[in-house]
């Protein structure tokens, strides 16, 4: 018998409007390992165990992440909007495990060339700009005015791209995480972006992030940078944007996580780790495969066949967190960012973690006293498998 007929849906309304419910009930139906339908009617087994995800991701040569070995690939939509995700480019990300830490370390390397004071810096100066242009009104959209564009600029700046190119690479790397044909065209859009971006640095080397690459000896070709510079972008972006807005969220309606972030940049630190582990940006990776038949949370994994990594489901796994959100300050073992080999690489996290901590900390400098504007149970998610983050967040404040 299929184990996937008649499985959960990982996508629609119900899931985006609190996913947390579907991942419970897959636990209780099903255990630590699922039987999951992505949209599209494609199956995929969801690892909601924190043991069972931290050993997927600690041993890749039992589950790998080139997608070429998927069984189903046969019965994937054209049209797909994960496609962006999974099918097979020269990437990095997406490579087996030993080409993974040749050139994983080139990425790695060039992103540790980013300095954290500047990039800092740049970021304060990103937040006053957009605050200015809202401040004097005594209300704003934080998502679509403040939390969307920071990372993106920041990113920008890295990459060496012009300010004005920031608008519609913010639309089209947002899109490009969501669901339907559209979201297919804005990766297309972004990637031929990223191509562009490398053939003028290749012609014209300065001293950003994309030069470094062309530059490395390794010898990457244009189209294996490229793929890696919308990945990298896709990730810092979205991540980063979704983990300042849900934090937002959480200190404009739950008065416990107010006071926290309230106190100080030691306190932002603490509050930003607890977001991690209780509003995770990145709710689900897609994925792993299968090399070989084996047995996985008591459920008979074929070779081939697709897992999703449910970091947010193994954050909240009650074997490893029996009481809920009690100890998670402090507390750094989240799966978040991802674990092992294909982990998100420790300067990464860095930088992400500057973006989203100055922006909240410019914020509550500026504007002390926001509010929010709307009632907390009519905000709305965007619709992904993949990220949880709000499509707005109305605010209201003493106007400056």
């Amino acid at each position: 018998m299929d184990p996937h007929v008649s499985t959960t849906p990982f996508y629609g309304a119900r899931f985006h409007r609190d996913p947390g419910v579907v991942y419970r009930q897959l636990r209780r139906d099903h255990g630590p390992v699922a039987p999951v339908q992505l949209e599209g009617g494609v199956p995929a087994w969801c690892v909601l165990g924190y043991r069972e995800l931290h050993y997927v991701v600690g041993n890749p040569e039992l589950f790998g992440r080139d997608p070429r070995r998927w069984n189903r690939w046969h019965i994937v939509p054209e049209n797909w909007s994960l496609r962006a995700y999974v099918e097979p480019r020269p990437s990095a990300l997406l490579a087996d495990v030993e080409e993974h830490r040749t050139r994983g370390a080139v990425v790695r390397d060039a992103l540790d060339t980013v300095d954290s004071f500047e990039l800092s810096a740049a970021v304060e100066r990103i937040c006053d700009t957009l605050i200015d242009r809202f401040a004097g009104r005594g209300f704003a959209d934080l998502v679509v005015e403040y939390t969307h564009q920071i990372p993106l600029l920041a990113m920008a700046k890295i990459y060496g791209l012009a300010d004005d190119e920031a608008p519609m690479l913010t639309h089209d790397v947002a899109l490009s995480g969501q669901e339907g044909e559209e979201a297919v065209r804005a990766h297309e859009r972004t990637v031929a972006r990223m191509l562009r971006l490398v053939r003028e640095r290749r012609a014209r080397p300065t001293g950003d992030l994309v030069s470094h690459l062309v530059k490395h000896p390794i010898g990457l070709t244009e189209d294996e940078i490229a793929a890696d510079l919308f990945i990298t972008l896709g990730k810092a972006h979205l991540t980063t944007s979704d983990w300042m807005g849900n934090a937002l969220r959480l200190m404009l309606t739950e008065p416990r996580f107010a006071v926290d972030l309230a106190g100080g940049r030691s306190s932002v630190g603490h509050a930003l780790n607890e977001v991690l582990w209780e509003d995770t940006p990145i709710q689900n990776h897609v994925g792993r495969w299968a090399t070989q038949d084996i047995q996985l949370g008591g459920k008979p994994i074929r070779e081939g066949d697709l897992l999703v990594l449910g970091l947010a489901a193994a954050n909240a796994d009650p074997q490893v967190r029996p009481h809920g959100h009690e100890g998670a300050t402090g507390n750094h073992a989240h799966l978040s960012f991802s674990h092992g080999e294909y982990g998100c690489p420790y300067p990464a996290q860095e930088i992400a973690r500057t973006i989203t901590t100055t922006g909240i900390e410019v914020l509550l400098d500026r504007l002390p006293d926001t509010n929010l504007g709307v009632h907390p149970e009519d905000l709305t998610w965007r619709p992904s498998v993949l990220m949880r983050g709000l499509t707005s967040l109305p605010v209201t404040f003493s106007p400056h």
